[in-house]
């Protein structure tokens, strides 16, 4: 073993011999240094388990270092933190990406964890007793592996027909950019969930030409703010609560502060708020402006997509309108197939079948972390996993 400098000047005891039959690591590999990723390396730690974190990057947080420059966090910062780290004072509630990057960080750095950069995990392999992890710098043994490589790895666009005909622009909410961007341009969004309304929220502040919200499915929308008190701060309260329950208090609270948005052409929600966060995964929109675009006008609720042609978006109805941009906010996908898709553990979407301190008796020794979305939000959700992931390895060392 070898301490070696990270790009982040962080002391890491990583392996120098990367060729060859590995040496069994009694203990984890982490895959990916997320929030996900490093609250379970953090546990793992704490509780006396030998643990080496394998990050694909050559920095901590480069999603957040890519995503675009208007983006803040839908939990509060109160509820965002990572074990022993807070955001400094003065943050807003709801923190700009460049505020989390610096938690991302200050957490390694304070914690001192063992990161190498720029490997990538291309497969892992059970052998028995222990885990082969094939990368791009070797291989690796240990008898846990714990997969933190996000639920938003890979940015989503559906295959529509004609797309790659049409003259204006088509891009994913991920690259979204900033809001002046869009000035006198009509701009199409398509997808009423999480980051379709992330997108309008920003869009509803700038002097952009007429705008369309393509709508499969209405969604579980809460407002930001009610007065000045951030919503999200009583998700710990709504995230203990039955389903069904924290179902119809969403409901009720979407009703009473927006009315009854069917009116303005938005479909109802297939199913509540914390259902769909157990069942399809999907999370709950926050409005900051959008609605108010909608009532306006400003924002035409139309149905989704059929087809592009050269100078236009043809909807399920038939019409036809003319964006100039069109921004898919169509979900993500994990990219996990390549790595462990032969294993029998993902859906049909590619997302993992358990996740926390859930695992598959024939796979003994394999978790994921931070692979479903969360009322409480990825931060709360990422030290919870990490400490319950912790509990059940260090329970069987015992």
């Amino acid at each position: 073993m070898t301490t070696t400098k990270t790009k982040m000047g962080i002391e890491a005891e990583i392996s120098s011999d990367w060729t060859g039959e590995p040496a069994i690591l009694e203990g984890a590999i982490v895959i990916g240094a997320g929030a996900a990723g490093l609250a379970a390396a953090y546990a793992l730690i704490e509780a006396g388990i030998a643990t080496e974190i394998l990050e694909r990057e050559g920095r901590l947080a480069e999603p957040w270092h890519r995503r675009h420059e208007n983006l803040h966090l839908n939990t509060h910062r109160d509820l965002s933190t990572l074990p022993g780290v807070s955001f400094p004072k003065g943050t807003p509630a709801f923190p700009h990406r460049s505020a989390v990057i610096r938690l991302f960080n200050d957490f390694a750095q304070t914690h001192r964890l063992p990161i190498a950069f720029g490997v990538i995990v291309e497969d892992i392999e059970f052998r028995g007793d222990h885990w082969l992890v094939k990368t791009s710098m070797g291989r690796r043994a240990a008898r846990h592996v714990v997969i933190a490589t996000g639920r938003d790895r890979q940015p989503f666009i559906p295959a529509w027909k004609g797309m790659k005909d049409f003259s204006g622009k088509i891009i994913h909410s991920a690259h979204f950019g900033r809001a002046g961007n869009y000035a006198g341009k009509k701009v199409l969004v398509v997808g009423a969930g999480n980051s379709g309304f992330d997108a309008l929220n920003h869009l509803s502040g700038a002097e952009t030409g007429q705008m369309w919200l393509a709508a499969r499915n209405g969604p579980s929308l809460l407002p930001k703010r009610i007065g000045k008190v951030a919503v999200h701060r009583f998700s710990p309260v709504m995230a203990s609560l039955p389903a069904r329950l924290a179902d119809a208090v969403m409901a009720a609270t979407q009703r009473l502060v927006f009315g009854d948005l069917k009116k303005f052409g938005l479909p109802p929600a297939p199913s509540g708020g914390a259902s769909r966060l157990g069942s399809d995964y999907t999370a709950i929109a926050a409005d900051d402006g959008a609605v108010d675009a909608i009532k306006a006008g400003r924002i035409i609720v139309v149905p989704q997509v059929k087809e592009f042609r050269h100078d236009s978006v043809v909807l399920e109805n038939g019409q036809a309108i003319a964006p100039d941009i069109v921004i898919a906010a169509t979900g993500y996908r994990t990219g996990l197939e390549t790595m462990v898709g032969r294993l029998g553990v993902l859906d049909a979407k590619g997302v993992p079948l358990f996740n926390s301190a859930a695992s598959d008796p024939k796979l003994p020794g394999l978790w994921f972390t931070g692979m479903r979305p969360s009322i409480r939000g990825c931060f709360a959700n990422a030290r919870i996993q990490g400490a319950a992931i912790a509990r059940r390895i260090a329970g069987r060392k015992r």
